[in-house]
């Protein structure tokens, strides 16, 4: 597929997308996405209004993952919603919804990996820690991993704008699998190596910071006590950059075998669209339950600014007295 077919493919995706009826998926990723940009920006909040939270390494890249989940959550749905709702699109706003969901799905899956490493410094270096990932040298690296998520979009842009090649005009349907896979023969093998690459290094990374920690902490007696919350805590972390990378490595393998999935066009659709409209909503929607209100200094914070806001209500709905 190249630009020029852009359009009768996207068309055809369309066509399958309403005849199977998919449409019912907008609900689930409305519901989780709705819920979870009310939550996740309250916390960011409380991060960003306590001094204290603010010098802590583990917080700042918790909120740089939930702010990053937003950014994609609201562009996420955006997109699905102008499908489901049969509206065209230019291919210029397709464009900008590949380099923005790129964007913010890269760097939340990088500031994941950062924080499986924050964790195992943590642990292993505990008196070497607040030198080696000081609040300042942190802020960079945040800085860092949104220059490195933005380099591989921002690069197709160029690219294909210096080619000139030809451009649709309105698309059908507006997928950023498509839009790749419309990409020449050289940049879909960069694109799949640079995927590839990313996605090998950050699991070997997790895998032996995880490792390491099993060999470090088991003698500390956490493993033995099926319950203790440092158990739940490192399996909740677990689970979380399971579903975080589980659609990334999905999408992956669906750009590396588009031609072969266009055998079976039905199957092709439903993977792409409950890949977009579930697998890669559900981990932004447990982020904020299962990373921010599992540390206890945040959940004390968020208590707290709660019971004020019901103080400060139940301070101006009390009747005032009469004057005599």
């Amino acid at each position: 597929m190249n630009h020029s077919n852009l359009s009768e493919v996207s068309q055809k995706w369309h066509l399958v997308m309403q005849s199977q009826r998919m449409n019912f998926l907008l609900i689930p990723a409305a519901i989780l996405t709705t819920v979870t940009l009310v939550i996740s920006p309250f916390i960011l909040f409380c991060i960003f209004s306590s001094p204290s939270l603010r010098q802590e390494t583990r917080y700042l890249l918790l909120a740089n993952t939930l702010l990053s989940d937003i950014l994609f959550l609201s562009f996420n749905l955006t997109n699905i919603s102008c499908n489901a709702l049969d509206m065209e699109m230019h291919y210029v706003f397709c464009e900008v919804i590949m380099v923005t969901t790129l964007t913010t799905y890269c760097s939340s899956v990088l500031t994941v990996t950062l924080m499986v490493i924050d964790t195992f410094m943590a642990v292993r270096w505990p008196l070497r820690y607040n030198e080696i990932l000081s609040p300042s040298r942190v802020k960079k690296i945040v800085g860092l991993v949104w220059v490195i998520a933005m380099m591989c979009p921002l690069s197709l842009l160029v690219v294909t704008a210096v080619r000139k090649q030809e451009k649709p005009g309105n698309l059908k349907g507006c997928l950023v699998l498509l839009i790749l896979a419309s990409m020449e023969d050289a940049i879909g093998i960069s694109l799949h190596v640079y995927f590839s690459v990313w996605v090998i290094f950050c699991s070997i990374l997790i895998l032996y910071c995880y490792i390491r920690l099993y060999m470090v902490t088991r003698s500390s007696g956490i493993w033995r006590n099926r319950y203790s919350r440092a158990r739940q805590t490192l399996l909740a972390h677990a689970v979380m950059l399971l579903i975080y990378f589980t659609p990334g490595l999905v999408f992956t393998v669906e750009l590396a075998w588009f031609t072969a999935l266009q055998n079976n066009l039905n199957l092709a659709v439903w993977i792409c669209t409950v890949n977009l409209a579930v697998l890669m909503v559900v981990p932004r929607a447990c982020a904020p339950y299962l990373y921010g209100l599992r540390y206890r200094e945040v959940y004390e914070r968020v208590q707290q600014m709660l019971w004020k806001a019901r103080l400060n209500q139940t301070t101006n709905s009390s009747p005032t007295p009469a004057s005599s």
